[in-house]
């Protein structure tokens, strides 16, 4: 039998270097591993991994979490540069007006939870699933409103106090007003008058508006006119629809409300919205104490809300007779 290694076909087996001392006696064995060549290609650009699509948003983490990239100051221009940005693409892909306030509206901000929850495999075939609602796609303005969070405490950690805090704290104070997020515009608010304007001033405009949302705020959402109309005093603001408003909601005058609300732009709105529950309750109550019966559409008018918005939002139980409401009916002697 020949059992030279000559010809073997197995490349992978290793391979036998015999050492022999002086006298030709084996002394070692040394085993040469030959490692095969799987058909791997050179490490040049082809055989190297693609690299991950990363958000410019997402790319830069929480200050608070750990992440120190956000403390230097020409970071925090390049990156509002792109919140301002990521904002306009928002805009202009809602189109018209109406749906961008639609998609304000329908904003949810939710924390996503730690663990992930499972996915059910579905008993029953996908085509018998009932359509899915046209919901907005409001990704892009919570990725917006994310990045200002994490630019709002990069400039917090960094004690900046310049013209470029001011404008990245209203650009953000006015955004969370439109979407209705107070854990975002209230804390704002609270560090632009408190550690930002004493060092670097606001104009005239800003301090008026600044101070108008804080008053509204606290009077429509906290439900504190006295504070309020103390904020009021202590900053001595003067400002005709807010005052109408603090008084309307001091009588709780549901007309002078709406007429206000009507009045005002978009932002300072948003904030009066927060009442607007309580105030329609209240004029509900009035109608019940005062009427037998209403048409429809007066009351629809007076309350600002359809008849069916009423009923299931507002738990109104009067019944509805073809076009009058009864309110209450008048017992027979």
């Amino acid at each position: 039998m020949n059992n030279s290694s000559e010809g073997a076909p197995f490349p992978t087996s290793p391979a036998v270097d015999i050492e022999h001392d002086l006298h030709g006696q084996p002394q070692r064995l040394n085993l040469i591993v030959m490692r095969p060549n799987r058909g791997r290609g050179s490490s040049g650009p082809w055989g190297r991994l693609k690299p991950v699509d990363q958000d410019a948003l997402d790319s830069i983490g929480l200050p608070s979490k750990g992440d120190t990239r956000l403390l230097d100051f020409k970071a925090q221009e390049r990156y509002y540069k792109k919140i301002v940005e990521r904002y306009m693409t928002f805009c202009s892909d809602a189109g018209e007006r109406d749906e961008l306030l639609r998609r304000f509206a329908s904003l949810e901000l939710q924390t996503p939870s730690p663990t992930p929850t499972p996915r059910r495999i579905p008993t029953t075939p996908t085509s018998s699933a009932p359509p899915t609602p046209n919901v907005p796609d409001t990704k892009g303005l919570s990725d917006v409103m994310m990045a200002l969070r994490k630019l709002r405490e990069g400039i917090v950690a960094s004690k900046r106090a310049d013209e470029f805090a001011v404008q990245a704290y209203l650009f953000n104070i006015r955004l969370s007003i439109l979407v209705k997020h107070p854990e975002s515009y209230h804390p704002a608010i609270l560090h632009l008058l408190r550690f930002v304007h004493p060092l670097q001033p606001l104009s005239g405009l800003e301090l008026h508006e600044v101070l108008a949302y804080l008053v509204l705020d606290t009077a429509c959402r906290r439900s504190d006119l006295a504070e309020a109309y103390a904020l009021r005093r202590r900053h001595r603001l003067k400002d005709g629809k807010v005052d109408a408003i603090l008084g309307a909601l001091a009588h709780d005058n549901y007309v002078v409300f709406r007429k206000v609300k009507r009045s005002v732009d978009g932002h300072k709105a948003r904030l009066i919205e927060f009442a607007e529950p309580a105030m329609r309750t209240h004029a509900l109550k009035c109608f019940g104490r005062t009427y037998l019966s209403v048409e429809r559409e007066f009351l629809e008018r007076c309350t600002d809300a359809e008849w069916k918005v009423l009923t299931a939002q507002e738990g109104v139980g009067w019944e509805l007779d073809g076009d009058k409401v009864v309110i209450r009916k008048v017992k027979g002697r």
